[in-house]
């Protein structure tokens, strides 16, 4: 039985949302863009979860929030879908401070997967991890992905350029399809 539980965010969650994003943003920034003030606000997020709910009706991308025991404790999307030619998406994810060294980002990818292959259909997934982030690439390879490449310094993040690691994963209808070969 998983402990975690995934949900797609919906205009009831915004002031917990809010509340999440606020209270971690340090945390979150030391990691990834920031965003801008506007958005730490309730009309910030309630645009934001609007933002959510058209990205997933048009198939752009799918966000859920991340519960241990009804409490929100991260935020895992499946982003940059794309279809025709493709079936593809990029996996993002991250967990609060307090919520982190629990496996809660592996059991949380765990149970994204079945959704992004069964539900959604998608044929392969990917992600990036900046080589200084080994936690995330543990995640990754528990979960099956596998490191293909690495691109040298290809994103800037707080005024220095950074390499990436990339990953993937191919749903089982797409692995079996690669067996076969």
């Amino acid at each position: 039985m998983s402990i975690l539980s995934l949900h797609r965010p919906q205009p009831s969650d915004l002031e917990e949302l809010l509340d999440f994003e606020r209270r971690e943003r340090a945390h979150f920034e030391t990691w990834v863009h920031g965003r801008p003030d506007a958005f730490y606000s309730p009309d910030g997020v309630a645009a934001h979860l609007e933002e959510i709910e058209a990205a997933a009706a048009a198939d752009r991308a799918h966000a859920f929030l991340i519960r241990h025991q009804g409490r929100l404790v991260g935020r895992i999307n499946l982003h940059r879908v794309q279809r025709e030619h493709h079936g593809r998406a990029e996996l993002g994810y991250r967990l609060g401070a307090d919520a982190q060294g629990r496996g809660w980002a592996s059991e949380a990818v765990r149970l994204l997967l079945p959704i992004a292959f069964d539900s959604l259909g998608l044929w392969r997934l990917e992600a990036v991890v900046r080589p200084g982030n080994p936690a995330s690439a543990r995640v990754l390879e528990k979960n099956g992905f596998q490191c293909w490449g690495r691109s040298r310094l290809s994103v800037s993040l707080h005024g220095q350029w950074q390499d990436l690691l990339h990953f993937e994963r191919l749903s089982p209808a797409a692995e079996a399809l690669a067996r076969a070969d």
